[in-house]
């Protein structure tokens, strides 16, 4: 059963009583979760949900991928399937599909997100998709591996970079890879 939206509302009311400074920049997600219109379906083109994994080894490095659609370095992660049960799961699923990691290797920081972002995403005729609305949902991870097969469908590339590195490639969200439940500004 795809997940359904009231555990995305779960998820991010969970995230708005970590982070209630937070609560203006999400209120259009909010609003749209309390209509419940499938969310979890990459078709629904007022917002979908999307999830990311940041992974660090050591507490100093963190796994970063070049995403093939946008050409920069990112986080892995992305769409829901109908087959994932939890947002959790599905970031492992992509950070493994990705990054070819073994998922034995990985373990979770914190079972709610460490970072939310809403934001406009362009079209891409390629894909019969007009512009919309991704809620993206990013959970942290730890890991003792390594990168295996990459996704070239998805990721150009895979690497470790040092969190400041990542963090000024990527934006803050880089930063609660290791501090889950740290308020940012």
């Amino acid at each position: 059963m795809p997940i359904a939206d009231s555990e995305i509302a779960r998820a991010l009311a969970a995230y708005l009583d970590r982070h209630p400074e937070e609560k203006a920049l999400l209120a259009e997600p909010v609003e749209l979760l309390a209509r419940g219109e499938d969310f979890a379906s990459r078709r629904n083109f007022d917002m979908h949900v999307t999830v990311g994994a940041l992974l660090t080894r050591g507490g100093e490095d963190i796994l970063l991928v070049g995403h093939r659609a946008y050409g920069i370095p990112l986080q892995p992660g992305g769409h829901l399937e109908p087959t994932d049960t939890t947002l959790i799961g599905a970031a492992v699923r992509e950070l493994v599909e990705e990054t070819g990691i073994d998922p034995d290797t990985v373990t979770s920081v914190s079972s709610a997100p460490v970072y939310i972002e809403f934001g406009r995403v362009p079209a891409r005729p390629l894909k019969d998709e007009p512009e919309h609305f991704h809620l993206d949902l990013g959970y942290a991870f730890t890991t003792t591996g390594d990168v295996g097969s990459l996704q070239e469908s998805e990721v150009t590339s895979a690497a470790w970079y040092r969190l400041d590195e990542a963090e000024r490639l990527v934006g803050p969200r880089i930063w609660r890879a290791c501090n889950p439940s740290v308020r940012i500004g």
